[in-house]
């Protein structure tokens, strides 16, 4: 065990190793601290979306587009390591007012910088032959892309620790050394680690290790399952879902939602998606929400109704009430840094977040202004807890 580091990252999900991998790249003596095992919490129970169609014109676009260009640049030469599928998506509705809605959505996310392709009812079938006829119209944004989850987090921590990081599993952070408000390392369960800074990337525990540090942060849990069915042909080739889902995503509401979304994989299965509700770590299985999304998805794709589901399961998203996740220094505990509440999100948000803090950590000239991500908007430190 490392008794000091340059740089401290709590959590060893998507976030959590897109951080190590690059302040490692940067020279920086990373160590990673994980309560459980890699990609245990929400990045094992996740699609790997890297969305932009899901995006409003905003500051949460303009990272989601910066993130396109890592994926898509720096991270070029591995990206076989993760499967990396430049699949694109597709975006469809049901009715008149809907189609309006989503024109007037993908003019403002044209007017952004997203490639998007408007696409007639009469159209729909060119992309996806046994998508439903009575579909009002869609819009196509080749941008969309997947990676595998578990693939991209194990192979990025692999890749820091070929740069000298160091990964300590079943270790959990139970307190920070602090001088005044300074944080200066983290107390574990396997000891001490003295370290100049910490990144937070404890996903939907965000909150939790904030308050450790005496700072709030109003990360909470979201809850969503995914049913996967038996191995198809080739069948469905983008991943397609209807337009409600970009008002699911803004939405604050605590009770459940649920949109048809749907998408093939090179290994046979459906991913059939997405539901969100607010329930706290609720671990139960709901029957009548995998029965809304399974009646939703056949209504999109009128075929799977003569498919069998093999298994569902379920995760939690990082919700923050903002809708903004929340990166950058937290000056009410220098030394502290947030990478967190990213909610459904973080898989495709994970490279730009990682690589905006290592230039920040580092002294370098920001890519992008952090500022709408600050800490501490969420206001005033608290007591912290001992």
């Amino acid at each position: 065990m490392r008794a000091g580091a340059d740089l401290v990252v709590i959590g060893a999900g998507a976030v959590g190793a897109a951080c190590a991998f690059f302040a490692a790249q940067a020279g920086l003596q990373v160590q990673v601290v994980e309560r459980g095992q890699i990609a245990g919490g929400t990045t094992s129970a996740c699609e790997g979306n890297l969305l932009v169609s899901d995006k409003e014109a905003g500051v949460e676009l303009d990272l989601a587009l910066y993130s396109q260009q890592i994926w898509r640049k720096d991270l070029a030469e591995f990206a076989h390591l993760w499967e990396f599928e430049s699949k694109g998506g597709l975006v469809v509705s049901a009715t008149d007012s809907g189609a309006r809605a989503l024109a007037a959505l993908t003019g403002r996310q044209r007017a952004a910088g997203i490639e998007v392709t408007d696409v007639s009812a009469d159209d729909l079938n060119d992309y996806e032959p046994h998508i439903s006829r009575e579909l009002r119209a869609g819009a196509f944004y080749p941008q969309d892309a997947q990676v595998q989850p578990m693939l991209l987090t194990a192979h990025l921590l692999r890749l820091a620790r070929h740069r000298q990081a160091r990964i300590m599993l079943d270790t959990e952070v139970t307190g920070f050394i602090q001088s005044g408000d300074q944080v200066i390392g983290v107390e574990t369960t396997r000891g001490p680690i003295h370290a100049p800074a910490v990144i937070n990337a404890a996903g939907t525990w965000a909150g939790n290790v904030a308050r450790l540090a005496g700072v709030e942060l109003p990360i909470l849990p979201r809850r969503g399952f995914l049913l996967v069915t038996e191995p198809l042909p080739p069948t469905i080739h983008h991943k397609v879902y209807a337009g409600e889902y970009v008002a699911n995503v803004l939405s604050s509401d605590e009770g459940l939602q649920t949109s048809p979304v749907v998408e093939g994989t090179d290994s046979g299965p459906i991913l059939i998606g997405s539901s969100r509700e607010r329930v706290g770590f609720d671990q139960g299985v709901s029957l009548p929400v995998l029965a809304a999304m399974a009646a939703k998805a056949v209504a999109l794709f009128p075929m799977l109704s003569a498919v069998k589901v093999m298994r569902s399961y379920l995760g939690f998203r990082p919700y923050c009430p903002d809708h903004l996740p929340v990166i950058g220094a937290d000056p009410r505990a220098p030394g502290l840094w947030q990478a967190s509440g990213h909610e459904g999100a973080g898989i495709g948000l994970s490279t730009g977040t990682a690589k905006l803090l290592t230039q920040a950590l580092t002294g370098q000239p920001v890519d992008l202004d952090l500022t709408p991500f600050a800490p501490e908007r969420f206001g005033r430190s608290r007591d912290r807890v001992s």
